[in-house]
């Protein structure tokens, strides 16, 4: 073979490689399309009404973790129905339990666990804190930060249809009773406040300003990850980049029904609570916001930077919205471990992810966890408990349930 064909195969060789590259690196920033299971009732049966007894829980203690959840045996079908199965609870004080049957299951509930790098730091905030105060409305009553909303026990939420919240289950039960409080839930989205003044200039400054808001709202994160990582270091930790102007106030709203899944109450999962700890709130009046949706992925570490994001209310900062981002550190099948600095108040929001939709080049974000604090974990099963920062993503199965609870329809739920 001559020097020339050589050069040819060469040649060849080397654009199969790129084309394949660049169709890997396409396909790992494009949401997956995944059949997920069907959660369907069997039956629903009346329940006492609760004592509303429980105090909310600063953190979970005794969570089984990644080393630990290896040695349990796969759950069964039997198993998944009754950890699926679900409590309902209403406005009035009533509520019901409802078993469920599971249909279609297959391997795509099956997520491969990465394994444990078994690097263990104390979390919530240390050092510099990287988080990021969304006082400014502009960008606080926008989306993506205008799904985020506060729930009157003090956890936070995010929005996943026009009437439906997604949030912690420890947020209103403590795995054996609901919360005091819960007999009138409510919850709470920012809105801006009625302006005053006498129009003229600054109304039309106003909407000068404005303008251009929606492009600087697709390139917030772009902004936010620009910073530099040791800016903010003589500032005791504060990192309050955003300037404060006309800070929004919320608008409360009554929950009309609360849902959240078997596997959550003590007894039930034998220690599996915190992959369950999770529930949906449905509004009585659904506010005039745009939702997120909810995505499932197989595995956050596997995506490109492996990052994710959520905005809360943090205690230490009342009535500021709080952003931050950070890099999946250790996931489960059902479990994300994660060093982002939070405090509490920011447990129950949307853990959201960016990948572009099949097929176009527009990009959408979407909801594929939800954080649930700061939790001790019993790591290896041994009773030692190591501190994480810990979300529960969205699987298959959690999908089919949670999207059956917003639609009260299985058939709106095939696809994730």
């Amino acid at each position: 073979m001559g020097p020339i064909h050589m050069c040819v195969l060469l040649t060849v060789a080397l654009l199969a490689v790129a084309v394949a590259a660049e169709m890997t690196t396409d396909d790992a920033y494009t949401w997956p399309q995944w059949k997920v299971p069907l959660v369907r009732n069997r039956r629903t049966l009346p329940l006492s009404s609760p004592n509303f007894s429980a105090r909310p829980q600063a953190e979970l203690s005794g969570t089984c973790g990644i080393e630990c959840q290896r040695r349990l045996p796969t759950p069964s079908l039997d198993d998944l129905e009754q950890l699926l199965s679900y409590e309902t609870f209403y406005e009035n004080g009533t509520r019901t339990y409802t078993a469920v049957s599971v249909q279609g299951l297959n391997e795509a509930t099956a997520h491969p666990a990465n394994d444990s790098s078994h690097s263990r730091r104390k979390r919530e905030v240390y050092g510099t804190d990287t988080r990021f105060t969304i006082s400014d409305k502009q960008f606080s009553t926008k989306y993506p930060f205008s799904t985020s909303v506060k729930i009157s026990t003090g956890c936070s939420g995010v929005l996943v249809s026009p009437k439906h919240v997604l949030t912690a289950a420890h947020c209103i039960h403590n795995g054996k009773d609901y919360l005091d409080g819960v007999q009138k839930l409510r919850v709470g989205i920012l809105k801006e406040k009625s302006r005053r003044g006498k129009g003229g200039k600054g109304k039309g400054g106003r909407g000068k300003r404005r303008k251009g808001e929606s492009a600087k709202e697709e390139t917030q994160e772009k902004e936010e990850k620009g910073e530099r990582k040791g800016k903010g270091k003589g500032r005791k930790g504060r990192s309050r980049r955003s300037v404060e102007v006309e800070k929004p106030s919320f608008k409360w709203t009554r929950v009309k029904k609360t849902q959240l899944p078997k596997g959550w109450f003590k007894g039930v999962s034998d220690g599996l609570a915190a992959d369950y700890d999770y529930a949906v709130l449905e509004l009585k009046r659904p506010p005039k916001v745009k939702h997120m949706d909810l995505g499932v992925v197989p595995s956050i570490k596997k995506l490109p930077a492996g990052r994710i994001h959520f905005s809360g209310f943090d205690d230490d900062r009342p009535g500021n919205l709080v952003y931050r981002f950070c890099s999946v550190s250790e996931e489960s099948k059902d479990l994300l471990y994660q060093y982002c600095d939070a405090k509490p108040g920011s447990s129950g929001s949307g853990v959201y992810i960016r990948l572009k939709e099949p097929g176009k080049k527009k990009w959408k974000r979407k909801i594929v966890g939800v954080f649930t604090g700061h939790q001790w974990v019993d790591v290896n099963g041994n009773g030692l408990q190591q501190d994480y920062n810990v979300a529960v993503r969205i699987t298959p199965l959690k999908y089919a349930q949670i999207c059956y609870w917003v639609h009260g329809d299985s058939s709106e739920c095939m696809v994730a």
